[in-house]
């Protein structure tokens, strides 16, 4: 409201000031019209009754000063007294300066005299003024009204705006149902299906989480009652040899919680983060050196055969460094957990034509066919597994793969045994 009826007083100063410099300019020519035209009458009448003594007026509201002069140079009529006009004038149309202001006058010639009119430019200007505020005032006058109407408009116009904001702020917290667009004005649809749209996400997000938050309960509460269990065993140890071995269990407790609440933690922070976006670029070759380097002496306490194999060139893909390291050490370790002693376990980095792949390949026991649609969900583990782990590992994966704009497919490993993870990351 402020700025538009800023704008519309500026404007109508603006168009006063415009009007008065063109009724300035317009009336110019007009009273140098009436300037001739009173020289002109003037001298018929001089013509008529020949020349006039001196006249003087005592009036100060007059347009204009008359002057004659006969052949020899003496004035011979001047209409008011006045010493600040200049003796003699230049024939034609001259504007002079005096100290009373400035003149427009008009002299010409006829027979054995000089005729002359004057008029004060004050006058013209405030001719001029006096035009501009009539067109003003009328505007002054409605601009009242004008800015009742601008703030009806206003208030109508921004009326759906307020709908939105109304029941935006008068829903449940925990309500996620869209926003009903079907009676949303043309200009602000896009905002409210930009909202509906993030309401959508958002629910979807809360559902994940809702889902999670369950499944992190249900996972926890084993392997908490089983550390209870062992401490109440070590409580009611008979002898060090029996004490010893249920402190021995406590401690690999203690070690599958801590990895169970570590990939829970990782998971949580992954799911929470957005998909990369165009940065910084990743070395597949330099980061499978580094992870198998880290895994290493895991490998040879297992007496596997964990190496790395390369095709030449650069293979490099936008991402996350540390979120990438995630998903390869997590690969690794479940192939690392599954494979029996003496396995082999390959780390490739290939180049395609439209992708770099990331490859784990191990001979272990692998996953059967019908299992592989469900080893990416949450907290899922084979009928057939043995070894311990948290059912995460290829949750985690995914969520990082999907982050990266990756494909992550499963096929049989080494020997037509085993597993091949393979992420496929689009090329940089």
């Amino acid at each position: 409201m402020v700025y538009l009826l800023a704008a519309i007083v500026a404007a109508g100063a603006l168009g006063a000031l415009a009007t008065y410099r063109v009724v300035l300019w317009e009336s110019n020519d007009i009273l140098d019209y009436h300037l001739r035209q009173v020289a002109l009458s003037i001298g018929d009448q001089a013509l008529a009754s020949g020349l006039p003594g001196y006249v003087a007026k005592e009036d100060a509201q007059y347009d204009f000063v008359i002057q004659i002069w006969d052949q020899d140079g003496v004035r011979r009529f001047l209409s008011h007294p006045h010493s600040g006009l200049p003796g003699f004038a230049q024939l034609g149309y001259s504007t002079a300066r005096t100290g009373e202001g400035g003149w427009r006058i008009f002299s010409f010639a006829q027979l054995d005299r000089i005729i002359q009119v004057a008029q004060p430019l004050a006058v013209r200007e405030r001719l001029a003024a006096s035009m501009a505020l009539r067109v003003l005032v009328p505007f002054l006058l409605l601009a009242p009204v004008l800015g009742l109407l601008v703030w009806l408009a206003i208030g109508r116009g921004l009326e759906p705006l307020n709908r939105v904001a109304r029941a935006v702020i008068a829903r449940n917290p925990e309500s996620m149902s869209l926003l009903d667009v079907s009676d949303v004005p043309s200009e602000i649809k896009p905002v409210v299906t930009a909202l509906n749209d993030l309401l959508r996400r958002l629910d979807a997000s809360l559902d994940g989480l809702r889902a999670f938050t369950a499944d992190a309960a249900h996972e926890l509460r084993t392997p908490l009652a089983a550390l209870q269990l062992q401490a109440q065993l070590i409580e009611r140890s008979r002898d060090d040899a029996e004490r010893a071995q249920a402190v021995a269990r406590l401690k690999a407790g203690l070690q599958r919680a801590t990895h169970v609440v570590e990939q829970l933690l990782t998971l949580a922070r992954q799911e929470g983060m957005a998909n990369i976006q165009a940065g910084s670029l990743v070395d597949l070759h330099a980061l499978a050196g580094g992870v198998a380097a880290e895994l290493l002496p895991i490998a040879q306490a297992k007496a596997i055969d964990l190496g790395v194999i390369g095709d030449e060139g650069e293979a490099r893909v936008p991402g996350d460094a540390a979120a990438l390291r995630i998903l390869l050490a997590n690969l690794v370790d479940n192939a690392l957990r599954h494979t029996p002693a003496g396995g082999r376990i390959d780390v490739k980095v290939l180049r395609r034509e439209a992708a770099c792949l990331l490859c784990v390949v191990d001979n272990g026991p692998g996953i059967p066919a019908q299992e592989r649609p469900r080893v990416f969900d949450r907290f899922f583990r084979g009928a057939s597994v043995e070894s311990p782990g948290s059912g995460l590992g290829l949750a985690i994966v995914r969520r990082i793969a999907k982050r990266h704009g990756a494909e992550v497919t499963l096929d049989d490993g080494l020997g037509a045994r085993g597993l091949s993870v393979s992420v496929a990351f689009p090329i940089a």
